[in-house]
């Protein structure tokens, strides 16, 4: 599983269009968006990059964590 630091969420609209462009990427087995934490999780074989690109493509601001 990788996580993700995501910036930019106010809302759970917001959750919804992080968790829908990380579904989108292929590899992605599945996803999930916390609101309060400002995370995703992702599971599948997917590149960080991709999903990093695909976050951003979305309007936030993403990055790997450790």
């Amino acid at each position: 599983m990788l996580k993700l630091k995501v910036e930019g969420m106010s809302c759970n609209h917001c959750v919804m269009a992080v968790k829908k462009a990380l579904l989108k990427v292929p590899g992605v087995e599945r996803a999930e968006v916390s609101l309060e934490k400002g995370e995703a999780w992702v599971e599948g074989k997917a590149e960080v990059e991709a999903l990093i690109r695909a976050v951003e493509e979305e309007g936030y601001k993403a990055s790997p964590l450790a």
